[in-house]
C-alpha cells in the first residue's frame, strides 16, 4: 500500500526567479512547502530577471530549456512567485500543456490539508474560490459583463458562466457565514474585557514553535509539528502566572509574501486573536530571525495591529552567544523548557505596570457585594478577623474606584 501511494506522489519542479539576494532562501522555503503538501521535490531551474515578460514572466529561452529537461516526465511545475491567470496558461502552453501552479496555489493547498475546524475550512475554501474565480478559462468574464442583446440570446448560460455564477454564489455565502462568526467572536472578546481577563497572543513566522510554547506554558496538548503551517486554527488556553489568570492564544503562522487572499480570508480570525493586551512575537533563533521578525511586523502592520509586543527567541538552547540579536529579546527553548520562568516574569512585569496593590476590609455583611467585584482583583493574602475579611489584592488602576468602599 505504501509503495502504491509513493508511486502516485506528485513530483514538483521549481522555477525560481532571481530578483534579489534572498532567492536561495525562497527556494529552500518552496522545497519545504512542497514536502509539507505531501508532494516530492524534483529539482529547480533558476532564472535571472532583468525585465518581467508580461506574457510568461520568464523568457522563451528558459522555458524551452525547461521543456527539454522535463520531456517525457510526469512532473508539475511550480513558479515560486505569483502568476497572473494568462501567465499560468502561457507557461503551461510553452511546456507542452504541463500542469503549472504558482506559490499561492501551493500554499492554499497546504492550508486546505491542515484546516481542521469548521471556520478554518470555510476560510480556506473562500480563499481558494476567490483565487480561482478569475482563473476560469474562456470568455466568461466578457460574457458576464453583457446585460443582454446580440450574442447573449440562445440556448442559455454556457457551462463556464454557470460555473462562475455558482462560485460567485458560494463566495457570497461564505463571506456572510464568516461575518456572522466574526460578530460572535467580537461578543466573546467584549465579554472577556468586561470580565477583566488579560489576553496574550502568540504570533510569528510559521514553524517557529508557537504551538509548542503554548503547550509548555499552559500544560495543553494541542497539535504541534516541525513543519510549515502545522497549526491553522486559533486555540486559546488559560495561563497562570503568580496566581493571576491570563488567556494565551495561538494563531496561524505568517510567511513572506503570504497570499493576499489568505490574509483577507483569515483577517477576521486574526483580528480577534490580535485584539489582545500583549503579543509574543516568536522567532527561531537558529534561523533567519531578522527576516522572521520583519515579516511578522509587516503583516501586523497590514492588519493595522498596534498592540505592544515582546520578542521571544525560541530554540536558543544551543546558542553560544546572544550578541547581535534584537535588544530586549527573551531567549527560551519551548521544546526543552529553558527560559520559561524568565518569559513569565517579563509577562507579569508588563501587566504589573498598570496594577496597584491595595488593602481591603470587607465586613461579613458586605461579602455579597465584594463577590461581584472579585473578578477585577487578584488576591494575594486573606485574613479572617472577628467582623470582617482583610484582603491584600492586585487591581488594575482603571478598576480601583470600584473598591473605594472597602479600601482599608
Amino acid at each position: 500500500m505504501f509503495e502504491s501511494e509513493k508511486n502516485i506522489q506528485e513530483k514538483i519542479y521549481i522555477i525560481q526567479p532571481v530578483l534579489g539576494e534572498n532567492y536561495r532562501s525562497l527556494q529552500q522555503e518552496a522545497v519545504s512547502l512542497i514536502e509539507n503538501s505531501g508532494s516530492a521535490y524534483a529539482g529547480t531551474i533558476y532564472q535571472n530577471i532583468r525585465e518581467i515578460n508580461p506574457a510568461t514572466y520568464i523568457g522563451a529561452g528558459k522555458l524551452s530549456e525547461l521543456r527539454e529537461r522535463l520531456a517525457g516526465l510526469d512532473i508539475t511545475v511550480l513558479f515560486n512567485g505569483d502568476l497572473s491567470p494568462s501567465q499560468t496558461l502561457n507557461i503551461s502552453s510553452a511546456l507542452d500543456d504541463r500542469k503549472v501552479i504558482d506559490r499561492t496555489t501551493l500554499i492554499l493547498d497546504i492550508f486546505a490539508r491542515n484546516a481542521n475546524s469548521n471556520e478554518g475550512k470555510l476560510q480556506v475554501e473562500l480563499a481558494q474560490l476567490q483565487y480561482n474565480y478569475p482563473r476560469l478559462k474562456g470568455k466568461g468574464s466578457a460574457l458576464s459583463r453583457l446585460g443582454g442583446g446580440i450574442g447573449t440570446r440562445g440556448p442559455g448560460e454556457t457551462k463556464l458562466e454557470t460555473d462562475r455564477r455558482r462560485i460567485r454564489e458560494r463566495i457570497d455565502y461564505l463571506e456572510k457565514k464568516l461575518e456572522s462568526l466574526k460578530n460572535n467572536r467580537r461578543l466573546i472578546a467584549s465579554r472577556r474585557k468586561k470580565d477583566n481577563i488579560c489576553t496574550i497572543s502568540l504570533v510569528g513566522y510559521t514553524n517557529t514553535g508557537k504551538s509548542t510554547l503554548l503547550n509548555c506554558l499552559t500544560g495543553a496538548d494541542i497539535y504541534a509539528a516541525d513543519r510549515l503551517f502545522a497549526t491553522l486554527d486559533t486555540t486559546s488556553r488559560k495561563l497562570i502566572i503568580d496566581g493571576r489568570d491570563y488567556l494565551l492564544t495561538d494563531t496561524v503562522g505568517f510567511l513572506r509574501e503570504l497570499p493576499h487572499n489568505l490574509i483577507s480570508a483569515f483577517h477576521s480570525t486574526l483580528e480577534s486573536a490580535l485584539n489582545c493586551d500583549l503579543l509574543l512575537i516568536v522567532c527561531d533563533a537558529t534561523d533567519d530571525y531578522a527576516m522572521q521578525l520583519d515579516t511578522t511586523l509587516k503583516t501586523l502592520d497590514e492588519l493595522h495591529c498596534e498592540v505592544p509586543y515582546l520578542t521571544v527567541m525560541n530554540k536558543s538552547e544551543s546558542l553560544a552567544s546572544f550578541d547581535g540579536f534584537p535588544r530586549d529579546s527573551i531567549f527560551i527553548s519551548a521544546k526543552h523548557g529553558v527560559g520559561l520562568e524568565g518569559l513569565k516574569s517579563k509577562i507579569a512585569e508588563f501587566f504589573s505596570e498598570n496594577l496597584s496593590r491595595i488593602r481591603l476590609r470587607i465586613p461579613y455583611l458586605n461579602i455579597g457585594e465584594y463577590e461581584k467585584l472579585k473578578r477585577f482583583a487578584t488576591e494575594r493574602s486573606i485574613f479572617y478577623s472577628g467582623d470582617a475579611v482583610e484582603i491584600e489584592a492586585d487591581v488594575e488602576n482603571r478598576f480601583l474606584h470600584k473598591f473605594d468602599p472597602f479600601r482599608a
